[in-house]
């Protein structure tokens, strides 16, 4: 999708972080932009932003409510006409051993990280395949998406579903000219950490054991080498929207924003290949 000026853009998360700088970097671009977000002071604050010129909207939404979600793509329609591009990167972490994850901490993050995208996704692509225009979707997911972190269960397995559901998005949806990205960010200066501001009342766990908080007892733990280097690798949301927009224009599958992670990926595959190696060995020995 390499023309952008003028297409129109929906992104949920965007009242701050990566959301609100996938939206500056469209805006940027000459692109119109509903930005969508659960906090609504927060995204006023947000759309106040934009300078006069820019063609935005606020929409409040909760990305796990279906029916808001049809009203959120009917408002962005009336306001701009057909959408081109959707976001779905509304997101929220906890971190905890998976003995001590609650059914509400499961249906909580779940709920936002995988149902808020199947939403944006059966809500959106449809839209946009219908108007025959081409347009392109981006899903957040994570490093946590391709690596497994200690005390990360529950935000890994939502992230490696997003991850599997982009690439086979994107293998059904080329027909069509609708390109599909997944972001797969590190350590990046957002509000993650903070995710709990946003939980809901219903689904709070009768234990508070789960934060995603590095510096919190309740935390990932993490050793003081590791946290510095986390610290010094994290960059700025603006230098990944810039990224966002350029998958776009490229159809990239993948959005690497810390190509230093590279190493342990390599060694997660290499892993695969020795499994498979040893299984191939283990079916000639048996002959099967």
């Amino acid at each position: 999708m390499e023309q952008v000026a003028g297409k129109v853009a929906f992104v949920t998360g965007a009242a701050s972080g990566l959301g609100l700088a996938m939206a500056r970097s469209f805006a940027g671009a000459g692109m119109r932009v509903a930005l969508a977000d659960i906090e609504a002071d927060a995204l006023e604050r947000a759309h106040a932003s934009f300078e006069d010129s820019a063609e935005t909207i606020a929409l409040p939404l909760d990305v796990t409510d279906r029916d808001a979600m049809a009203e959120a793509a009917e408002r962005t329609e009336a306001a701009f006409g057909k959408v081109h591009v959707l976001c779905n990167n509304a997101g929220v972490g906890i971190a905890a051993s998976f003995a001590d994850h609650a059914y509400e901490d499961w249906d909580w993050v779940l709920g936002v990280n995988l149902r808020g995208v199947i939403n944006g996704v059966a809500t959106f692509v449809p839209r946009i395949a219908a108007h025959g225009e081409g347009g392109h979707v981006v899903n957040t997911a994570s490093m946590a998406g391709l690596l497994a972190f200690g005390q990360a269960g529950v935000y890994n397995t939502t992230k490696y579903a997003v991850l599997g559901m982009s690439e086979a998005m994107r293998a059904d949806l080329a027909e069509q000219d609708i390109g599909v990205s997944v972001l797969c960010p590190g350590f990046v200066n957002t509000n993650i950490f903070d995710s709990g501001r946003n939980r809901p009342d219903a689904l709070a766990a009768a234990t508070d054991n789960a934060s995603m908080d590095i510096d919190d007892p309740n935390g990932p733990q993490v050793d003081p080498e590791t946290r510095e280097a986390m610290l010094a690798g994290m960059i700025e949301p603006a230098v990944v929207g810039d990224m966002v927009l350029h998958a776009v224009r490229e159809n990239e599958a993948f959005i690497f924003s810390h190509p230093d992670f590279e190493p342990f990926v390599d060694m997660r595959h290499a892993e695969m290949v020795a499994s498979f190696e040893r299984w191939r060995a283990y079916r000639e020995k048996h002959g099967i």
